[in-house]
């Protein structure tokens, strides 16, 4: 999950940074998304890999507790 979480942050940045060049990002990957949504894309991105980030944290949090209990 870790890696996943990494995955959309980079992504985010990449579609961040390149939308200051005007690029598109999703457009050169082929996905045309709405105007409101294309606005914000790098910000849900990345909120998304912060997410996920969370729920691998809270995971292997209850894998150790389950180890030290066994």
């Amino acid at each position: 999950m870790k890696y996943l979480g990494y995955l959309l942050i980079a992504w985010g940045a990449a579609d961040l940074g390149m939308s200051f060049m005007d690029m598109d990002l999703w457009g050169m990957i082929g996905v045309t998304l709405p105007e409101m949504v294309w606005k914000y894309s790098a910000y849900i991105a990345m909120a998304a890999g912060f997410g996920v980030l969370q729920l691998g944290k809270k995971s292997d949090e209850g894998e150790a507790a389950t180890e030290q209990e066994g």
